[in-house]
């Protein structure tokens, strides 16, 4: 099945006050003011967002958003790019297919739309300073992918520690909020063992008790 980029699609902006609040939902994958969610030390990066609307203020929408666990992803796409996703859902069917909400202008999104595939990765405890990385989050000296041992498939580099990866064929993409809705048909699934999951919630990472 062929694929014609949709380069058409509005690549547009939300208010400029859920820019830290959104960050692993769809947060764009590349530098600019960087703060820290999680409350372990990091090099010259704030605890918190600084720009933060206070939760009395935010709305009940976006509130009850926070209340939703994610699990992490990483997703990345032949170029290569890479971003942090916390909105993916698989659906079990025939074919099997992967949703995500992601980032219209990020740079993971121009390279899938590009080469109509891309590769997901459920990320772990692990790996929290590299899922600030790819949100833009911490610093990249060199580049996303310079640092870190890295596996390369058809679909996109993958972490080479992680505990598994989906190769997924892009089908479809629509805006869906200030997102991006992207549709996808699973190609192909590695897993190698176990693995406990990073997860998201309230604007920090989490991990599932021992």
């Amino acid at each position: 099945m062929s694929h014609t980029p949709r380069s058409g699609l509005a690549r547009r902006r939300g208010p400029t006050e859920v820019a830290g609040e959104r960050f692993l939902g769809w947060a764009r994958g590349r530098g600019g003011t960087m703060f820290h969610v999680n409350h372990e030390p990091g090099a010259e990066i704030h605890h918190t967002d600084p720009f933060a609307v206070p939760s009395g203020q935010r709305s009940p929408v976006r509130r009850l958003r926070g209340r939703l666990a994610a699990p992490v992803t990483l997703w990345t796409a032949p170029g290569p790019a890479g971003l942090t996703v916390s909105s993916t859902l698989v659906a079990e069917g025939e074919p099997d297919r992967l949703l995500g909400l992601i980032d219209p202008e990020s740079d993971l999104w121009a390279a899938a739309d590009e080469a109509g595939r891309f590769a997901v990765t459920p990320l772990g405890p692990p790996h929290r300073q590299l899922a600030d990385r790819f949100a833009g989050l911490f610093p990249a000296p060199g580049g996303l992918f310079a640092t870190g041992e890295w596996i390369d498939t058809p679909h996109g580099p993958v972490p080479g520690d992680a505990g598994g990866w989906a190769g997924c064929r892009l089908d479809n993409a629509r805006e869906y909020g200030w997102g991006l809705l992207v549709e996808a048909t699973i190609e192909t699934v590695e897993l190698t063992g176990e693995a406990s999951p990073l997860l998201h919630y309230r604007g920090r990472y989490h991990e599932l008790p021992a």
